[in-house]
Order: structure tokens, then sequence, then C-alpha cells
């Protein structure tokens, strides 16, 4: 990576020792069937992802607010990490950003401020967790969200990061609210969209898909949340309609 990217001098606290609260969020802290659940995704994501590609950028969104995309982001950027990968997380999410809120860390220097042209070290993000787990919160919100991911900038951005990571994850807003994800599925390997049972409802899905497939996003494919992971769901994945369907908690 250049150095011209991450290159001032401004510092960041990492993630805070111990004592943490985000125990429905952190996969280390969930139960041990949606714990397996995740792994069954990155496993899953291992087969579907191109052999040749370097560093493949996974983005992550739903069809409405409240489906779960923030935690399942987290989740399986932590399950790569967990394995030996090189993983960075990015907030992407530049107008309700969580994941700062759900680790416990500062919101700002964050994706915004890099593409602004305002430059940090990579370092600062490291978590103490794993040395190879980075997390990019949101920054600043910007006035112009859409613009900032579907920009040049993002794109030198992400090729800068491709050099040093083995994933990327970004958490993206959901698909039928704003545009913001589809204006970034050019820069992305492909797309994962999280559903939650008895509450993503099916007119907003199919919406969901129909704004993805006529903007050629690559699906990688669906996670469940909310499900009774039972002994018959256990270790399991399913079809939703043409993508792989997997459930977790």
């Amino acid at each position: 990576m250049r150095m011209g990217l991450f290159g001032n001098k401004s510092k960041r606290k990492k993630f805070m020792q111990g004592n943490n609260d985000n125990t429905m969020t952190l996969h280390k802290n969930l139960k041990f069937t949606a714990i397996e659940q995740y792994k069954l995704i990155r496993a899953n994501l291992d087969f579907t992802l191109p052999d040749n590609e370097k560093c493949p950028v996974i983005g992550v969104t739903s069809s409405m607010r409240g489906e779960g995309k923030s935690t399942t982001a987290v989740n399986l950027s932590y399950v790569f990490a967990e394995k030996g990968s090189k993983v960075l997380l990015i907030d992407a999410d530049l107008r309700i950003p969580s994941i700062a809120k759900k680790l416990k860390i500062e919101s700002t220097p964050g994706l915004s401020d890099l593409l602004k042209g305002k430059g940090a070290k990579i370092s600062e993000f490291q978590s103490h967790l794993f040395d190879n787990w980075f997390v990019l919160p949101s920054g600043d919100i910007p006035p112009n969200p859409t613009e900032l991911l579907g920009s040049n900038r993002m794109e030198n951005v992400l090729n800068q990061l491709r050099e040093v990571f083995d994933y990327i994850i970004i958490d993206l807003p959901p698909v039928n609210i704003v545009s913001d994800a589809i204006s970034i599925s050019s820069l992305i390997s492909g797309m994962i969209v999280v559903i939650r049972e008895e509450y993503t409802e099916k007119k907003e899905l199919e919406r969901c898909f129909r704004q993805l497939n006529l903007s050629n996003v690559n699906i990688l494919g669906c996670v469940m949340n909310g499900t009774e992971t039972g002994s018959k769901m256990y270790g399991k994945y399913k079809k939703y309609k043409y993508y792989q369907h997997y459930t977790t908690e």
C-alpha cells in the first residue's frame, strides 16, 4: 500500500480491553450453533469466491433495516480472521453506521475521512482480539454518501487495501432504502443479502433482488437471521430461489 493514503499522525484507540458488552454481537460470545453457522458461511464462501482473486471484497446488505446485516458483517470478518487470514471490516453505512458502537470503538477517523483525502495509519484500526483483524469505521457522516461510495476515490482506496489484506468485508446500507449498495457494486466481488425470519417482508426481498439483478450484482448468497437452529437446521444450508441460503442467529 502507498503510505500516502494512510499517512498522517492521527491516533486512535484500539478495541477496549476486557469487559465487553457486545455479547449479542461478537462471534466468540454467541451460542455454539450460531458460531458453527458463521463458520459454515465462511467455508461456503471459500468455494464460491474465485480462486484467482487476490483479495475478495464482500458486500453485506439487506432489503430493509433491522435484519442484522451489520452483526453478520462483524462476525463474518471475525471468522475469516480466526482462521488466520488478514481481514478488514469496513463500515460503509455512511448514513446510520453501527459497527463502531457495536464493537465499542471510536467512529473517527474512518472511511469518510479517507474518501475526503484525509490520511490515517492502517495500524490504528487493528483489533486487540487478533493481530490480523482490522476494523475501519464509518468516520464522520458525509452529505453525499452515494457519490462517495461510487467514486474513483473509493476505487483507489479499495485497490490499495487489496494489496494489504486477504479479505475485505463491507457493511452496506439496505438496498431498498438508499442506492449506496448499488453504487459500489462494480467495485466488489459479490454481495451477501441478510434476511431476518418473521421480519423481512416478501415484497421487500423480491424488490431487493430485482434491484441487485438489474445492476448485475454478483449475489453470493443469503444469510437467514433469527432462526431456530435446532438439530434439523444445524450444519445445513438450503436454497432461496437461485441463491444459497445460510442460517445463523
